[in-house]
């Protein structure tokens, strides 16, 4: 298989691997502190910035009282499946023919039974219809069930000016303005809605072109390639990467498109504990020690799978440690940034930039354009040879539809915003009140009494809820207030981690901010849900690890 990073891997040894930099980097890492210091204006600075992550743990009765809560439904699932099969109970849910009772099942049987018996009593808190741009406030269009949620019959009502605190609007670039839009309009009535190709045959665009050399001039590298989908943009572009006789270290967390990426590239797939660079260090020097099994041969390549911020715990990844441990056993790292690029770092440049790291020390930078952007697909970058690789091999590349040209432009447009080409200060006044917005918003919720998950920074906050029925009556009281949160549960989290899961946005006024805060704590009195004792959580390992230094 080609290698697109410029070398193979021998039992973690990288060869022919040559090292590019920006500038002159040195940097320790001390337990819970980045302590970097770089270049800037041909003057060295300091960057001194904590690393700050909360994860309190459960508390014994909120921990009791869940399992509780789902083993009362499961029970009762089984009476209702009981009465359902014997015609007691209307059966609403769907069913195979008969004549189909012998063939293999179409539906894991308990998956299908927790859909049914507990996912069904509260799916009304899910896929609302809006019915507006997703901006800092939003439209929902006003449903009610008589069956318990099997099914839906719209009101006519429209639930107007509802504060969003649940879309990945991070920026504020999804609006609908005719200012901001003028150039998105324009691309609109000249190249279409769709390209009805793919970038090999006939899908290439001047603005694809241009978009690919902004993202790339965005990020400090020499290429970037672009993707009409986020989820594709992993899910495909892993498999062309590494295959059989690679090995893929993946942290726990990482999302489903990179967990299917690795899955169909047919590379050996580990996974380490949640940003636990013990356990990522552990993996390595058994892989370089060990290599592959039964035949004991060297990996032909290793590859580190990180995102920049989890989206379902908000924590940050430690970049500076795994760039020493990927330095140090010559692996590639492959970095998803769907969530931190905008989001995070001075220049809205992702978690490198948030850490001061050099960009070249990352082999593949992901990212997507759904989110700060305000758009839709994703993006490859690092070095041209990656990239001119990824043209050809990639089946996305290849194969699926290419990037809209108006969506294309509004990605354009954000972009220039952020760095200044559009003449203005509004890009960086936006992400420093994302910045602000995320820590008043984390502070207050921490002085309420919850429970909150991640990075004093991230801007992905989730608070914990952990009793299904109390997930549900959450989101059901808060949308009554003109409130939209996400709220989610098992099987996307632990059973007992269900949580509510808030996005900041730089739209957000401080009155928004208040009004939601002031609901949340009438709400949390309601529902008792101020579980905090502020305890630090047994869960990370991830803070007492050992220090690694930046440089070989």
């Amino acid at each position: 298989m080609a290698n697109p990073g410029g070398g193979t891997v021998c039992n973690g040894k990288l060869h022919n691997h040559q090292k590019q930099s920006n500038g002159s980097q040195s940097g320790n890492h001390k337990r819970n502190r980045i302590i970097r210091e770089t270049q800037q204006n041909a003057k060295p600075y300091f960057y001194n910035k904590p690393f700050v992550e909360s994860f309190e743990e459960v508390p014994m009765y909120a921990a009791i009282f869940t399992y509780l809560c789902y083993g009362i439904g499961t029970l009762f699932g089984y009476l209702r499946d009981f009465l359902r099969n014997h015609g007691i109970e209307k059966c609403s849910m769907a069913v195979e023919r008969k004549e189909q009772k012998d063939f293999v099942p179409l539906y894991q049987d308990f998956e299908n039974f927790y859909k049914r018996n507990i996912y069904m009593r509260i799916r009304d808190n899910w896929n609302r219809p809006i019915c507006s741009v997703p901006g800092p406030t939003f439209d929902v269009m006003e449903r009610v069930s008589d069956d318990y949620n099997w099914t839906f019959k719209f009101t006519g009502r429209i639930i107007q000016d509802v504060i969003n605190v649940g879309s990945y609007n991070y920026l504020g670039f999804a609006e609908n303005s005719n200012e901001s839009l003028t150039t998105v309009r324009n691309v609109l009535k000249k190249y279409g809605v769709g390209m009805c190709s793919s970038r090999q045959e006939m899908g290439n665009t001047d603005k694809h072109e241009e978009l690919e050399e902004l993202v790339a001039q965005f990020l400090g590298v020499e290429a970037a390639m672009v993707f009409g989908m986020g989820f594709a943009t992993n899910s495909m572009n892993i498999p062309a990467l590494v295959g059989k006789g690679c090995l893929i270290l993946s942290d726990e967390l990482n999302h489903t498109s990179i967990i299917l990426g690795a899955r169909l590239s047919k590379a050996t797939i580990r996974t380490f504990k949640h940003n636990n660079m013990q356990s990522l260090e552990k993996l390595l020097r058994e892989a370089v020690i060990y290599g592959q099994p039964r035949s004991r041969r060297a990996w032909k390549k290793i590859l580190i799978l990180v995102e920049g911020i989890y989206s379902m715990e908000g924590s940050i990844v430690r970049l500076p440690e795994i760039i020493a441990l990927k330095k140090k056993y010559k692996a590639y790292l492959y970095l998803d940034e769907a969530h931190s690029i905008g989001s995070l770092g001075p220049r809205g440049q992702g978690v490198v930039d948030y850490f001061g790291m050099d960009p070249y020390d990352v082999d593949v930078l992901m990212g997507t354009f759904t989110k700060s952007f305000g758009a839709a697909g994703g993006y490859i970058a690092g070095r041209k040879d990656l990239v001119d690789y990824l043209r050809v091999y990639s089946h996305g590349a290849v194969y699926a539809t290419s990037m809209s040209a108006p969506i294309a432009e509004q990605t354009i447009r954000s972009m220039k915003s952020l760095m200044g080409l559009d003449g203005t200060t509004n890009g960086i006044q936006r992400i420093r009140q994302l910045a602000q917005n995320t820590r008043y918003f984390r502070n207050r919720l921490n002085e309420m009494g919850f429970i909150i998950y991640g990075n004093q920074e991230s801007p992905v906050i989730p608070l914990l809820l952990y009793l299904p029925s109390k997930v549900a009556a959450f989101s059901r009281i808060l949308l009554q207030r003109k409130i939209g949160v996400v709220v989610v549960g098992f099987p996307a989290t632990p059973i007992i981690e269900a949580r509510a899961r808030f996005c900041m946005s730089s739209s957000h006024t401080r009155e928004m901010l208040d009004t939601v805060l002031k609901e949340i704590d009438e709400v949390g009195n309601i529902l008792r849900l101020k579980y905090s004792r502020h305890k630090k959580s047994a869960r990370p390992e991830l803070l007492d690890e050992t220090s690694f230094e930046l440089e070989d």
